[in-house]
This record gives C-alpha cells, sequence and structure tokens, in this order.
C-alpha cells in the first residue's frame, strides 16, 4: 500500500498530538497528587454505624464558629432526616454512604458532593442567609431515588 507523502504528514501529526495529548493528561494526572474532591480519607461502608463521626451522625459544635454535619445517605434519604444550623458560622459537611453511590446536594449553595461507599467527603460551607435549603440527590440510586431529598433549616443565632 501506497501513502501519499501529504497523507504520511497528516498521520504522523495526528500520532503525535495524541502522544503529547495523553502525555499532558499523565503528567496532570498522577505527577501532581490529584485527588477525588474531599481528600482520600475512607471508611468501611459495613461499618459506617459504628465509625465516627457517622455513628451519631447529625450536628456537632466544634467551637464558636464552627460546626460539624455528619450525613450517611442511604436508600432513599439522608440520616439524619432533619438538620438545623445556625447562619454565618462555618458548616462542615462530612457526607458517605453505606449501600451505593448517592449525591448531596444543597440547592442554590455551593455544596454538590458524592456520597460513595468507603469514602468520606468533606466540604465547608457558610450560610448567609437564614431558611430552609432543600438537599437533593441527583445521582440515580434506585427506584425510589426521586422521593430522596430532605432540608436544613438555617437560623438565625
Amino acid at each position: 500500500m501506497h501513502l501519499h507523502r501529504y497523507e504520511k504528514i497528516w498521520l504522523s501529526f495526528g500520532i503525535l498530538s495524541l502522544i503529547l495529548f495523553l502525555t499532558i493528561i499523565g503528567i496532570n494526572a498522577f505527577g501532581h497528587n490529584h485527588t477525588p474532591a474531599g481528600g482520600m480519607m475512607t471508611i468501611d461502608p459495613k461499618k459506617v454505624d459504628v465509625t465516627p463521626p457517622f455513628d451519631h451522625p447529625g450536628v456537632v459544635k466544634l467551637d464558636d464558629d464552627t460546626y460539624q454535619v455528619a450525613i450517611v445517605g442511604m436508600a432513599f434519604g439522608y440520616k439524619p432526616s432533619q438538620i438545623r444550623v445556625p447562619a454565618g458560622k462555618e458548616i462542615i459537611f462530612k457526607v458517605t454512604s453505606a449501600d451505593v453511590t448517592h449525591s448531596f446536594t444543597i440547592i442554590h449553595t455551593k455544596v454538590n458532593m458524592m456520597a460513595v461507599p468507603g469514602q468520606i467527603n468533606t466540604k465547608s460551607y457558610t450560610f448567609q442567609k437564614p431558611g430552609k435549603y432543600l438537599i437533593l440527590c441527583n445521582e440515580y440510586c434506585g427506584s425510589g431515588h426521586q422521593f430522596m431529598q430532605t432540608e436544613i433549616e438555617v437560623y438565625q443565632p
């Protein structure tokens, strides 16, 4: 089979571009210690109910300006089902799942995390305005997925 000179040039250009692209992706992915959002904290998904802080999910005051909220995603809801936090304080969300992959999305905020079995994801957020914020699962998790929601109540301290 005979290739024309211009075909050889374009094939060489395409192959070199592909090699360059894959090299750049490899360096960025592995050379800079990129990790999933929230870090690399892990948990045994079969022992979520006995592993702190998920053994007592809910709101814990860490200091005057910081609260931690431990949340477990499960079919088809979140534990705890009611969350109440103060406005103007830093809220650290720690999220995991005991069964399948869920998401933890607070509508009209920048809080959007995956709740993955075996992984703990962390996100810090400060609510500026009091009110009720809807929490949804945006990751299809089974036949009752459309019912997986709860609210977080933000009150003025």
